[in-house]
């Protein structure tokens, strides 16, 4: 006589999705989209000093997301406001 295997009843495991990492840096183009406009807003934006000072790593210009999130959290106040308002912090 044939063995009987039972049939799994549990309910299959669902599939992991890989886990999205939360970038530390952002360029212009992931930081429009934060910002809701365009690159070239970026760029004018951090041109006339209204975005908070950029870091340089090697050839790119990128922003810090959490200083981002903090200067927007202040009113978004211009580059020499925002430095002066850091400093007090420390």
């Amino acid at each position: 006589m044939a063995e009987i295997i039972p049939f799994p009843t549990g309910s299959p495991k669902p599939a992991r999705r890989p886990r999205r990492l939360n970038p530390l840096v952002v360029d212009a183009r992931r930081l429009a989209k934060l910002l809701t406009c365009g690159v070239r807003t970026v760029r004018t934006l951090d041109a006339a000093g209204k975005l908070p000072t950029p870091l340089r790593i090697g050839g790119r210009v990128v922003w810090r997301v959490a200083e981002v999130r903090a200067w927007l959290a202040a009113g978004a106040p211009d580059r020499a406001t925002w430095a002066a308002v850091r400093a007090a912090r420390k």
